[in-house]
């Protein structure tokens, strides 16, 4: 069972809800770029962008092992911060937070929501 936070659409927009887990995402830790304009983080996919080159800069400085293991922890950080963003990004487009619901799937939880 997951936690999944429900958010409505915008006055107006016919759209169902989105239930966002509140669990890690192996797609936001594997391949950050792909997350981030999947679910439309313009910002945070530059953001990220501009880490990256600014660890590639670093790494010449600090060595690359721990170049590596810097990345190695953006990434699993990210893994973890992942629902946050989602959250965030929707708040941010006027998608208001109905609450949340405990459920074994996403579909579930929004079949929950609509009812």
């Amino acid at each position: 069972m997951t936690l999944y936070a429900i958010f409505d659409p915008q006055p107006g927009k016919p759209a169902l809800p989105v239930a966002v887990p509140e669990k890690f995402s192996w797609l936001a830790a594997v391949l950050p770029p792909v997350f981030f304009l999947r679910h439309g983080l313009w910002l945070e996919c530059l953001a990220y962008g501009l880490k990256i080159v600014a660890l590639v800069i670093l790494a010449g400085f600090i060595g690359d092992d721990a170049a590596l293991l810097l990345y190695g922890l953006l990434a699993i950080w990210l893994g973890f911060a992942a629902p946050g963003f989602r959250r965030h990004g929707l708040s941010w487009r006027g998608w208001r937070h109905r609450g949340d619901r405990i459920a074994a799937s996403a579909d579930l939880a929004q079949l929950e929501a609509l009812s």
